[in-house]
Order: C-alpha cells, then structure tokens, then sequence
C-alpha cells in the first residue's frame, strides 16, 4: 500500500493526449481508405451554458484528432416531434458516422424517447438500450463515454484492479449502473468486487471505507470526506461543480465530488477536478467515433 503522503494524480488531460495521438493516426488511415475522415455530429437544443461548454470541447477535439465535425444548433423551444426529425435525418445520413444528443434536454422534451430513437450504430454516446445491453453481454457495442474513459484511465496508469473491492457511489444510467458493471467483468480493468451503493444506502461511510478503488458519481459538492476514505484506496471522482467563491479572481471555484484537500493525502491515485475524468469523457467519444467509422 502506497504511503499515505504519495498520493499520485490520474491526470486525464495527459493520458488524454496519449489516446488522441493513436487516434489521430488512426483517423489519418481511415480518411486514406475511404476518402473522407471520421465524421461526429452534435445536436445541441437551446442555450445552456454548461452544455454549450461540454459541446464546443467535443467540437475542438475532433478538429485535434483530424475529425470532421457538425454542429447542429436547435431552438429551446423545438417540438418533441422536430427533434426526433432532426435524430432520423442524421439516422440516415451516410456522411454521418456517429452523432450525440447534448443532453439535459428541455423539460417538454422526453429524453428517453429521444434517445431510443437513435439508431444504434451511430449512438456513440453508448446511451441507447441495444448498446447498454451488448455492454451488460460483453459484446462489441458502443461503451457510455464516461464509465469507459474511466477505465481506459485505469488502464493508462496501470492501477491493479484484479480482486479489488470497488466501491461506485451513484445509480444513473449514464455512469454509476455501467461503471459498476464494467469493473466487475472479467478484464483488466476489472475482475473488482463490486459494490453499487447511492443516496439510500444505510450508513454509506461505513460501505466506501471499505473501498480499495471508490468511484464517485453521487453529483453533490464534496460530498466524499476524509473518514468516508480508507489509506491508500484509489479515488476516481466524477463530479464537477461551480462553487461561489469571493475570494477567487473568477468567483468561483470548480469542485466535484470529493473534498480532494481532506482526501487526497489518504489515497494512493486520485483524479484532479478538472483534468481527471471530463477530458477523458471527450476522449471515449473519440473513440466510439473511431469505431463507428470502421477504426
């Protein structure tokens, strides 16, 4: 077990760079091949200044990797029926090899129904039930860019997971249900002893101080404290928030879901926010892309 003052960053922004290299050269032989490169697609409805954000750092890493990206800018007030147009037009395009619906969507707007709608093959967000399903199989499908830039950043770093007890702090479809399923396949990264644990779990310090490798995508500020971390556990945290903060020149300052200054030197790895797990979340969408582009 690593000392408890070692504690080493999961830096996602370099291992980042390291995956965005293979897959520009990759991009570089498919747009050899077939005359045009890589294509992702984004629909991006109304103007939510997070998602605008998280979209336009989608559109600069395509341009990184030599991809060729379309944005696609919709009104907040689009129907439920022209977004699903909109979906079955970028269904059918062939210049199109993966696409994304920035979510959250307007609350008019079933995000479900919109998400089923997209055809599998080009679901590079790894949303749609087919690809949920051929992940929970183990079949070559489209992984959710989140839990699967996690695990490539395990990967990178070669942080032991085999026979582990993982700890995965939230439910949601879109991170805490995959991730929890991705560690305990039999793999590396994996082979864990999993344990899914969320805001109703019964005295939850007493499950994450169990963890030799913790998760956290619970979504609320520094949640994680110190006597919630046992020495030497490895902390990948999910979260990111903007926190009011006078005395910074923004404002602000960006925290997620751990309190990393009280938990940082108990662990052995640990992610930073930002620069852990968000450049790595871009990355697996580059890497869906790829596959779906025949890469």
């Amino acid at each position: 077990m690593e000392p408890a003052t070692t504690h080493r960053l999961l830096d996602g922004t370099e291992c980042g760079k390291a995956l965005r290299v293979r897959i520009a050269e990759a991009a570089s032989l498919i747009k050899k091949k077939r005359g045009r490169a890589p294509h992702l697609a984004a629909v991006l409805v109304g103007d939510d200044p997070a998602s605008q954000t998280y979209v336009g750092s989608k559109v600069k890493a395509c341009a990184e990797v030599g991809f060729h990206s379309s944005l696609l800018k919709q009104p907040a007030d689009i129907t439920e029926a022209g977004l699903l147009a909109v979906v079955d037009q970028l269904n059918s395009d062939p210049e199109v090899d993966g696409f994304i619906v920035q979510l959250p969507l307007p609350k008019h707007i079933n995000e479900e129904r919109i998400t089923l709608a997209l055809a599998p093959g080009k679901d590079v967000d790894g949303f749609h039930p087919q690809n949920l399903g051929r992940m929970m199989l183990g079949l070559p499908g489209y992984l959710p860019a989140t839990p699967n830039g996690i695990v490539e950043l395990l990967r990178h770093y070669a942080v032991p997971t085999e026979g582990k007890h993982c700890v995965v702090v939230g439910r949601s479809n879109i991170v805490g249900t995959p991730m929890a399923i991705l560690m305990s396949r039999n793999s590396y990264p994996g082979n864990c002893t999993v344990t899914l644990a969320h805001s109703r779990t019964k005295d939850l310090p007493s499950i994450t101080r169990q963890a030799d490798i913790l998760v956290v995508a619970i979504g609320k500020p520094e949640f994680i404290t110190a006597d919630m971390v046992k020495e030497g556990a490895v902390v990948v945290d999910v979260g990111i928030h903007r926190i009011n903060d006078p005395s910074r020149k923004r404002g602000y300052r960006i925290v997620g879901d751990v309190d990393v200054d009280a938990v940082a030197p108990l662990c052995s790895w640990i992610t930073p926010v930002p620069g852990g797990v968000g450049p790595m979340t871009v990355t697996s969408l580059l890497l869906n892309t790829l596959k779906a582009a025949g890469g």
